[in-house]
């Protein structure tokens, strides 16, 4: 079963069509990834965070996403400080740090945080299936619309036939171990879960020809755009207009 409890609510940002949120994201995180600016930086990050609170998400869930996006940045405190350079360095024991290295951080940081807040909240809680089909009608090509969808289930049937191999191993008693037969025998599941989801790919694709299938995936609802979507997005690029210029303030 694929999960994704990020869409699974009824708040106002579940309403909406995908279609505007995905245009709203884009809009911010353009804006967000091309300024240079911290006050920029810092209010979409404010802006963008209580847009995530707007959507009600599960709080550990919400938590080990942002942690895990921000060991990156973590790594760049650890790295910037020290090779970035630059005429404003501060000696601290045997190390010399760089205050635009400092900067450089954190302003990767506050933008870094800014696009996942804004993504959580607006692309997060549609569906990945629901994206695909927004992005075939903002007229992104048919085929690379049918491949991410498909990509996507994909992802999810390979790694079931990976666990299902693995099961099998154990209950044969296979205990992993750093030995020439762990090497191999993990070689062997990688190789016979490649082949087992190909054969499985195969028999989907002749299901869904025998469906008269004909390269495109049609959505059981196709839902139109509301008065009330049109208002969001007005909204939402009024935000992205406003990050754009408060550096003209």
């Amino acid at each position: 079963m694929i999960e994704e409890p990020f869409a699974e609510g009824n708040t106002l940002f579940h309403r909406r069509d995908t279609r505007v949120k995905l245009i709203a994201a884009a809009a911010i995180t353009l804006v967000l990834a091309l300024t240079s600016s911290f006050l920029v930086a810092s209010t979409g990050c404010i802006l963008t965070g209580m847009l995530l609170a707007l959507s009600r998400p599960t709080p550990s869930l919400l938590l080990r996403r942002i942690g895990s996006v921000n060991l990156f940045t973590l790594f760049l405190w650890l790295t910037l400080p020290l090779t970035y350079g630059g005429d404003k360095i501060v000696s601290f024991f045997f190390l010399d740090i760089s205050l635009d290295g400092l900067r450089t951080a954190a302003l990767i940081t506050l933008k870094t945080n800014g696009i996942l807040f804004c993504f959580l909240a607006l692309l997060a809680t549609s569906t990945v299936a629901n994206l695909g089909h927004g992005l075939e009608k903002l007229g992104m090509p048919r085929k690379l619309a049918f491949l991410l969808l498909f990509s996507y289930r994909q992802l999810f049937v390979i790694h079931q036939e990976y666990q299902r191999l693995q099961r099998a191993a154990r209950l044969r008693g296979f205990a992993p171990s750093n030995s020439l037969h762990t090497y191999r025998t993990y070689s062997y599941l990688f190789g016979m879960t490649l082949v087992k989801s190909w054969n499985r790919a195969e028999r989907v694709h002749q299901a869904m020809i025998l469906r008269g299938f004909n390269g495109r995936l049609i959505p059981l609802n196709q839902p139109q755009p509301c008065r009330e979507d049109y208002l969001f997005l007005i909204g939402m690029l009024l935000i992205s207009l406003l990050l754009a210029g408060i550096p003209f303030f």
